[in-house]
């Protein structure tokens, strides 16, 4: 078993519904942290608003305040209808939007982006971690400690739903998901870039609180139950894992961030 791995399989929710009353390519984000951060977002294209009648006077402040490219005007729906858009179960607290995808940011727009000085720098890469639930909750962990980016591979990971976004809390729209084509060579890059590639492994000799972090870390973790795969391990400056055991992927990305946080604010 691999650290940031719990003892059963990954879990792996249905399939996403079909996109109903979505413009062709847009996704149906839902829940009152997604769709205000997407409005706020001016990154963003926003083709439908859709909520219910009592929730205008919340609305209207989100829409005053927007940023993003918007439809001409919110539509007000009844529960039946606006439930009937989203799929099963979705937990849509009233409001959705069917929004474009962001345009696409390359890890190379990460490193061009990188201050001259030594300023702390992180990036979470993740190995096939396939749960949408689990990357939603670890761009938002990226987000309160300030990373600059989640990379994960072009194929084996989730595409972005409203799932995703739900779980990422508003996160999607300020960490770039970053998909690389070979996450592998997206290693080597960082580390051309004078980033450690930091793998977590649960059977590591070494505990990330005993490394020396440098200025630039990009923490690596692998899938649940499979942990990281070879080529993925053998890019690693350092595997190491954490004092708590076996957690979560999720809940071990969120202990690694605090923990290298942490380690950049000692004297």
């Amino acid at each position: 078993m691999r650290a940031g791995s719990p003892a059963g399989p990954e879990r792996r929710g249905k399939p996403p519904a079909k996109e109903r009353g979505a413009a062709p390519g847009a996704t149906w984000l839902y829940g009152r942290h997604a769709v205000a951060a997407a409005l706020a977002n001016p990154s963003r294209r926003i083709r439908r608003i859709v909520t219910l009648r009592e929730l205008e006077a919340e609305l209207a402040p989100l829409l005053a305040a927007a940023r993003a490219d918007l439809p001409a005007a919110p539509e007000f729906l009844d529960r039946r209808a606006l439930a009937l858009l989203l799929p099963e179960d979705a937990v849509h607290q009233g409001i959705a939007a069917s929004v474009d995808p962001l345009p696409r940011r390359e890890l190379d727009d990460i490193i061009a982006a990188l201050p001259e000085d030594a300023a702390p720098a992180i990036v979470v890469v993740l190995d096939q971690v396939s749960d949408p639930h689990n990357v939603g909750a670890i761009l938002r962990s990226a987000a309160a400690f300030a990373a600059l980016a989640v990379v994960v591979p072009e194929h084996g990971s989730p595409p972005v739903t409203g799932v995703l976004a739900k779980a990422a809390s508003g996160a999607l729209e300020t960490v770039p998901l970053i998909r690389a084509g070979n996450l592998a060579r997206a290693l080597e890059r960082l580390k051309q870039s004078g980033f450690w590639c930091i793998g977590l492994e649960e059977g590591a000799a070494q505990s990330l609180a005993a490394l020396d972090l440098p200025q630039r870390c990009a923490l690596v973790l692998g899938a649940e139950g499979g942990g990281l795969r070879r080529l993925t391990r053998e890019r690693c400056d350092f595997l190491v894992r954490l004092a708590a055991g076996s957690l979560n992927v999720s809940n071990a990305a969120a202990v690694a961030l605090y923990a290298i946080g942490a380690a950049g604010k000692k004297p």
